[in-house]
């Protein structure tokens, strides 16, 4: 045990206590935010841990074993620290998120209680609850293959092995309009024919919304640019003018991977595997099953 814990730990044994919890959470595009239910600021591990932000957390649920840890924590949207806007686009799914018990006399007497990331989170009356899940949350998911005829990779992941950063399957534009939709006509990336880009990702590259991304639902030429609709709008204040960057779509199918992708070696799916109609085959006097090739 370090001697930071042993002095916290001698702290809590002495009956007069000046504890506290602090709060940090980072975003996957790396911002990170500090957060204390004390009355004044803190800082260590160089980050300042706002006490102005109204952020408290219910009791932390800890257990041996694969048991998930969990927890809440719940505090104001400010333009200071949380912004609605944030939250609606987007940008704290996933955080990680870390917890520390500290003597708030001496900071440097602290104990990390809980480390994990930020789960469901969701808006009440000018509050925020975000559900926090622990490290073995990651084991509470399915693991193994599953036999299929569509691909079971993602378009670029260490199964597919396709690089997303190859010439002629991404390009950049400028979107010249917002529509409802929700549609974005974009200036340039017209090179393609239509439904190029159909199930491909379009990333924010400028403006208030740089890093937020949308999956496309369908694409089409228009004259100069591009007409692309979204399955969900991208919030965050995205704006006319701002760049962006289209990467080609899959679908899944073996006839894609090895005609638009070149990439058959790696298709992950089984399109010989029986359709539900073989499994329900009965006995019949013509074209007998003999067990040969379904071919």
């Amino acid at each position: 045990m370090s001697g930071d814990k042993q002095a916290l730990l001698a702290h809590l044994q002495s009956g007069m206590t000046t504890v506290c919890r602090c709060w940090a959470i980072t975003r996957t595009d790396g911002v990170s935010f500090g957060f204390t239910d004390h009355d004044r600021e803190l800082a260590f591990d160089g980050l300042v841990f706002k006490a102005s932000t109204g952020l408290t957390a219910s009791a932390i649920e800890q257990a041996t074993g694969l048991s998930i840890d969990n927890s809440e924590a719940m505090g104001a949207i400010s333009d200071a620290a949380v912004r609605d806007e944030d939250i609606e686009s987007g940008r704290f799914d996933g955080a990680e998120v870390r917890a520390w018990l500290v003597n708030w006399a001496a900071p440097e007497q602290r104990m990390l209680q809980f480390r994990g990331s930020i789960g469901e989170l969701r808006r009440a009356g000018g509050a925020f609850h975000a559900e926090l899940r622990g490290l073995t949350d990651l084991l509470n998911r399915p693991l193994g293959r599953i036999y299929q005829k569509p691909c079971t990779a993602v378009l670029g992941d260490k199964a597919c092995g396709f690089s997303l950063q190859t010439p002629g399957y991404w390009a950049e534009a400028e979107i010249g309009a917002i529509e409802d939709g929700p549609v974005l006509r974009l200036h340039g990336a017209d090179t393609h024919q239509d439904g190029w880009y159909e199930r491909g990702r379009i990333e924010v590259l400028s403006g208030a919304a740089t890093g937020l991304w949308s999956t496309v639902k369908t694409d089409r030429r228009i004259k100069a640019g591009r007409a692309v609709k979204l399955w969900s709008a991208i919030g965050g204040g995205l704006a006319e003018g701002d760049r962006v960057r289209l990467l080609a779509g899959c679908d899944k199918r073996m006839e894609t991977c090895r005609l638009k992708f070149n990439n058959l070696l790696n298709f992950q799916g089984f399109p010989d595997i029986p359709g539900e109609d073989w499994v329900m085959a009965v006995p019949k006097q013509g074209n007998p099953n003999t067990g040969g090739s379904r071919r």
